[in-house]
């Protein structure tokens, strides 16, 4: 008996001892597996978190700008030299010669012509077209004398904020002189010199001075170009998902379709780009660097996502709902529109959000149409020359002004925020109108 039983208990406890370590083995491997999971989240955030920290520690000051406080004589003698005041006149009038006055008058004992230059160069060349604006916007102030805040030039800004450091040996070197530190500190200490919110890189446009340089036309531009391609594209998307999802025969020809409809989700987008400039411009010959072509290009790229995200939508309505309305006399048309299309609406538009978020930070197929050129007024319509948001800040990034960095970088923060709100309203969209079955 004992003789019987010594090998039985011997295997069963040797099989054991490899059920265990098997056991072991296995969750070993799950926890591993586990902690390269966790660990790949945490790289991604990391990277992620590193870039907006590097953004946002480069961008914040783009939000702020520097300016001087001038007292400036506004008399027709200055404006105008003696010329009568009319609204032509006063839209040319030598409103340069009323800042550099203002400029001498803080600091008359300047002299020398390399001296009074480089006291000229504290303030934007831009502030004359401001005061030009706001007189012409008040003509009330010819013959006064008005305190008015100025920008002040970039290197002055960026001396003012910390980006550019007094010390010769350092990274970032400024640019101005000894002299002009010593006047910069004088303003300071006269109440003269004050850092503002930079309201005019919301309301202005591109321009080639740092600090007159505005996002205002390129947000302009790329509301109008998605405004056209949301129209387009969303009609057009959905016809294309119903019909393919629920009135198309299967068969070779509709099959073709679906698989071509796939591979144009994965084209580069740059090779649209090449589309629009061969067809809508050199074929069609529709106006280069317009929103209406940048819409129509988008619109080429956007479709596929768009269709695709509309069929997901459709499939998931149950099959109950069409067979009831089919059973309760509807038509297979009333079917769709009446009773599939309310419940699948959610997931289109859904899918047609995230399609306009992603053609919104489209820049290759822009370029390659033209809206990479320098614009500096605002687009009124669909055929003025524009640009979008990611091509100015591509156009930022490339310029060798420094003070360019941090407005490519805050045009960035604009960017990313926009991009943000819109992945929000889909998600709320569809946690609202969703239904689960």
């Amino acid at each position: 008996m004992n003789n019987t039983t010594e090998p039985v208990l011997l295997e069963a406890s040797t099989a054991g001892r490899r059920i265990r370590a098997s056991l072991a083995r296995r969750h070993r491997q799950e926890r591993l597996f586990q902690w390269l999971g966790i660990g790949a989240v945490a790289l991604g955030l990391g990277f992620v978190l590193l870039l907006l920290v590097s953004v946002i520690a480069k961008g914040y000051s783009g939000f702020l700008q520097t300016h001087i406080r001038l007292s400036i004589d506004l008399s027709e003698e200055m404006l105008l030299d003696g010329a009568p005041v009319t609204e032509e006149n006063l839209r040319n009038g030598d409103y340069r010669r009323a800042v550099r006055s203002a400029m001498q008058d803080l600091f008359p004992d300047v002299s020398g012509r390399r001296d009074r230059r480089e006291l000229q160069r504290l303030v934007s060349n831009g502030a004359e077209f401001m005061l030009r604006d706001q007189v012409l916007a008040d003509p009330e102030l010819v013959g006064r004398q008005i305190d008015l805040w100025l920008p002040a030039d970039d290197d002055v800004d960026m001396f003012a904020k910390g980006r550019a450091r007094s010390n010769p040996g350092d990274s970032v070197p400024s640019r101005l002189s000894e002299q002009q530190r010593a006047w910069i500190a004088e303003l300071e200490r006269s109440d003269r010199l004050d850092i503002r919110f930079n309201w005019a890189f919301f309301s202005h446009g591109d321009s080639r001075d740092p600090e007159m340089a505005g996002i205002w036309g390129a947000a302009v531009g790329s509301f109008l170009t998605l405004l056209v391609t949301l129209v387009l594209s969303f009609p057009l998307g959905v016809a294309t998902a119903i019909y393919l999802e629920e009135f198309a025969p299967r068969n070779r020809w509709t099959d073709l379709v679906e698989v071509n409809i796939n591979n144009l989700a994965a084209v580069p987008s740059i090779i649209f780009g090449l589309l629009g400039l061969a067809v809508f411009i050199n074929f069609f010959g529709m106006p280069r660097s317009a929103p209406l072509v940048g819409g129509l290009v988008l619109t080429l790229m956007t479709l596929p996502t768009i269709i695709i995200a509309s069929r997901a939508a459709l499939r998931s309505v149950p099959p109950s709902i069409r067979e009831a309305a089919l059973g309760m006399g509807a038509s297979r048309t009333q079917t769709v529109f009446h009773h599939v299309l309310p419940l699948a609406m959610p997931g289109m538009l859904t899918g047609t959000i995230i399609g306009m978020a992603q053609a919104l930070g489209e820049t290759a197929p822009l370029l390659m149409i033209g809206m990479v050129a320098f614009i500096v007024d605002v687009p009124r319509s669909l055929t003025d020359p524009s640009t979008t948001l990611p091509v100015q800040i591509y156009l930022w990034a490339d310029s060798p002004e420094r003070a360019f960095v941090e407005r490519t970088s805050a045009a960035i923060m604009v960017l990313l925020g926009v991009l943000a709100m819109m992945n929000l309203a889909a998600v709320l969209l569809r946690r609202k109108l969703e239904r689960r079955w």
